[in-house]
């Protein structure tokens, strides 16, 4: 009998700290900055969820056959009444999926669950968005070691903005 050991995909990487400096700053200067303009408040930049919580989902992921996570950008509606900051704002949320090959080549297939009589897709958000849920910001002189990705924005006539 042949086996076939098949090795794992690896699609990402390790990177440094200057990478994550400058595509941040991108985003801020080339997106962060127009999207707050049509808000008319200043959108999230980030996502937070605890190494628990993303285990869990891992977890819950791999017990119904996923091989992988597909993290969608997305907007909260302007309606928004779960969590009033949230309305209009950015975010993420997570698809576990699973690879499946075609004539073109993989895809990776979103999973969906039956939870009860409704089949559901397999998905996880609501993290805390920043803004508007940031750390305080410090007091003068305080060590502050989440200052990467401080960016000077060129707001035109509105000014100059350092986020």
């Amino acid at each position: 009998m042949l086996t076939i050991e098949k090795k794992p995909l690896k699609v990402g990487k390790y990177v440094s700290t200057e990478h994550v400096d400058s595509v941040i700053r991108t985003y801020k200067q080339e997106r962060w900055v127009h999207n707050t303009e049509r808000l008319g408040k200043e959108d999230s930049l980030s996502v937070w969820y605890t190494i628990e919580e993303l285990e869990e989902f891992m977890t819950t992921a791999k017990q119904h056959g996923a091989d992988g996570i597909k993290f969608y950008f997305a907007a909260y509606p302007e309606d928004y009444t779960e969590r009033p900051g949230f309305a209009g704002r950015q975010t993420l949320v997570l698809v576990a999926t699973k690879a499946k090959e075609l004539e073109t080549g993989v895809a990776n297939k979103d999973i969906y669950i039956q939870n009860g009589k409704e089949t559901q897709i397999l998905a996880y958000n609501t993290g805390n968005i920043c803004p508007p849920f940031c750390k305080p910001k410090p007091k003068p002189g305080a060590d502050d070691w989440g200052i990467i990705g401080a960016t000077l924005v060129d707001r035109g006539d509105k000014g100059l903005a350092v986020i």
